[in-house]
């Protein structure tokens, strides 16, 4: 059992790093060019496409919303999430609240559930 901080986080940082890339290989080569200037305001087409492809179903976030919900809101919630997002890209800047997240590996009937178990109880 790990109970120093380091181990705590080297083992962290490996199991995410098994579990992201597992069946990704990357050869770490990115190219892309610099944007000067304004963003783009996003549209309102932009959002409702958006909104409609939004999986259904599924756990809510931090902020216990899920699709539905969001879906439920009609013109009138998909005007306010344009207004939020065109805000956001004005201002350029991220809410902090956005920023945090919580990982809860689950099993999903693939591989030795005892695996999963060790895993998690490490944290």
């Amino acid at each position: 059992m790990i109970v120093d901080d380091k181990g705590i986080e080297d083992s962290w940082e490996e199991y995410m790093e098994k579990l992201m890339n597992e069946e990704n290989e990357w050869d770490h080569k990115i190219s892309a060019g610099v944007e000067e200037g304004p963003a783009d305001c996003i549209r309102i087409a932009e959002v409702t496409a958006v909104l409609k492809k939004m999986k259904r179903h599924k756990a809510p976030g931090l902020s216990e919303l899920v699709a539905e919900m969001i879906q439920a809101t009609g013109d009138t919630g998909t005007q306010w999430l344009l207004d939020l997002c065109n805000g956001i890209a004005k201002e350029r800047r991220i809410p902090e609240d956005w920023k945090s997240s919580v990982v809860l590996p689950i099993y999903k009937s693939k591989g030795d559930p005892m695996e999963l178990f060790v895993e998690t109880c490490r944290f």
